[in-house]
């Protein structure tokens, strides 16, 4: 299963509904379902009944899992409910609406007209939902030393670590962060670590905080050193040369010993508070994802009028170029307004002059090379595939750069407005591997990521090699990858599996990776977030 992104709440209001009551207004409700597959819909959420109303605004939010790499197709329905019973075939259908999660995610507010069927208005009926990421963003990074800990092994000086506790609303105490241990050390300086915001304290600057320091046994049997009781308001007065200083008391040492002082001194050197802003944020905000295609065609694909061939379009319709093009295409194309894509080739003869090229426009125009929607590259795709000679080599360094160009202008703005993922789909022989490298290393500087698909049976060394998932990535001169923008997927794995399994496996990474890059620039969204605790 992949890792939910995060919860997105959904708000909704109506206008114009269809007014099914006699004497009365309707008194609505929406219900939202997802598609469970097979033509079914499991509901997840509904809003509370607006009794009388024809323009409602829904006080309970919808909640719902989000992931980037998944079409999560949604249902909004709405009745009118004049009873009790929580089933709803016994109330009038007001009209829905289907769209998918990352049209809404992707628009600040995404209004629709009400269907009572498919191309049959609700009448004037419109619905609006806009989007909500449930999270406090805030993270709080500490500092912490301490002085003169009490020595606790017999041939040793004590082995020390800290925990850190939030008390619960029920008054217990909840372990949110365990230092590392420093061996043999009476005045240790621990790592500098970050706990989100929500895990440390709630979001609640004056709850209870207990902190405390042991001394580690390799058998588990560690000895308590002292505690201490703050809140992350005090801590926050640490920092610019003054430290916070606690005692850390042993609770049994003071009620033994009249003249117990303490067992140590707990700092905290440094306290800050940063947002950290996630993929949802960034798109919520505004961020553009542009998507780029860039298909192989040189000979060792085999003649695209052989059955054996990866070019080789079956009777149904298909072939393994054209499902990795639909499969990461459906879910990226809801992240980009003007719905234009610009497709490229590579490796092949290419008429009038027969000359090899690595990176033509699949629709023949070098001067716009934007295909409406996926299915215009698709289209494109097909009406190519007989004009063009399968050749070689196999160079992907021209179509890295090409999109790296786009990339590097849209990072002269300053600011996350424009991401760009290119997509390559390659029988894998690989020509220009240096090339490559350079590309890739200099690409990692930019705003993008690169999605390999290895289609056919060939050995995919190189791709995994390029994937850097077993170490950084270097150029031929050495120089290393800023971060890690590539991932590569064979699709034999695929074969038998949904394209919903291929496009989650191609894109799982890219949230990740679009927002390291913003982080690595210091670039907040271009639209801030309201800051919304759960």
């Amino acid at each position: 299963m992949a890792a939910c992104v995060s919860r997105v709440e959904l708000s909704v209001s109506c206008r114009s509904l269809l007014d099914r009551d006699l004497g009365s207004r309707s008194d609505p409700l929406c219900v939202l379902l997802q598609d469970a597959g097979g033509g079914r819909w499991a509901e997840l959420d509904r809003t509370e009944k607006v009794k009388n109303c024809q323009d409602p605004e829904f006080c309970k939010k919808l909640v719902v899992d989000y992931y980037f790499e998944k079409v999560q197709k949604l249902k909004f329905s709405m009745y009118d409910i004049d009873n009790k019973s929580f089933d709803l075939n016994d109330d009038d259908y007001l009209g829905g609406i289907e769209c998918t999660l990352g049209q809404i995610v992707s628009s600040s507010v995404f209004t629709r007209p009400l269907e009572l069927k498919q191309g049959k208005p609700a009448g004037k009926g419109t619905i609006t939902i806009s989007a909500e990421e449930i999270k406090d963003n805030r993270v709080v990074h500490l500092e912490v030393e301490a002085q003169n800990l009490d020595k606790k092994d017999i041939f040793g000086k004590s082995d020390p670590f800290l925990e850190f506790y939030k008390q619960s609303d029920a008054g217990t105490w909840q372990l949110v962060y365990r230092s590392e241990v420093i061996k043999n050390n009476l005045n240790p300086c621990w790592r500098k670590f970050s706990v989100p915001l929500q895990t440390f304290c709630g979001g609640d600057f004056n709850k209870p905080i207990k902190v405390q320091c042991a001394d580690h046994d390799s058998d588990g049997s560690h000895d308590l050193i002292g505690t201490l009781e703050t809140t992350l308001a005090q801590m926050q007065t640490a920092g610019a040369g003054s430290l916070v200083e606690y005692e850390c008391i042993h609770p049994e040492k003071k009620q033994k010993k009249k003249n117990y002082k303490n067992s140590g001194i707990i700092r905290i050197k440094s306290c800050k508070i940063e947002t950290e802003y996630s993929f949802l944020d960034y798109v919520m905000g505004g961020c553009q994802i542009n998507f780029t295609v860039g298909v192989d065609f040189t000979a060792s694909n085999g003649d695209p009028k052989s059955p054996d061939s990866l070019h080789y379009i079956s009777p149904d319709g298909v072939n393994e170029y054209l499902i990795a093009i639909w499969s990461v295409g459906s879910v990226v194309q809801d992240y980009d307004t003007d719905k234009l894509f610009p497709a490229f080739g590579f490796g092949a003869q290419v008429p009038p002059s027969w000359q090899v090229s690595h990176e033509f426009a699949l629709n023949f125009n070098p001067s716009n090379p934007y295909c409406q929607g996926i299915q215009g590259i698709v289209d494109a795709y097909r009406q190519i595939l007989p004009q063009i000679r399968l050749y070689g080599p196999t160079n992907f360094s021209p179509i890295i750069n090409h999109v790296a160009r786009f990339a590097a202008h849209s990072l002269q703005q300053g600011t996350a407005a424009q991401y760009f993922i290119l997509l390559i789909i390659t029988d894998g022989e690989i020509t220009d591997l240096d090339q490559t490298r350079q590309a890739i290393v200099n690409a990692s500087k930019l705003p993008m990521s690169i999605i390999i698909v290895g289609v056919g049976e060939a050995d995919f060394k190189a791709m995994e090699f390029l994937d850097g998932d077993s170490g950084v990535l270097k150029s031929v001169t050495g120089e290393p990858a800023a971060r890690d923008i590539v991932q590569f997927v064979p699709f034999r794995q695929f074969k038998n599996a949904s394209r919903e399994a291929l496009s989650q496996m191609v894109l799982a990474e890219v949230p990740k990776q679009l927002v390291s890059y913003y982080k690595w620039q210091g670039w907040p969204p271009l639209k801030l977030p309201e800051i919304k605790a759960m």
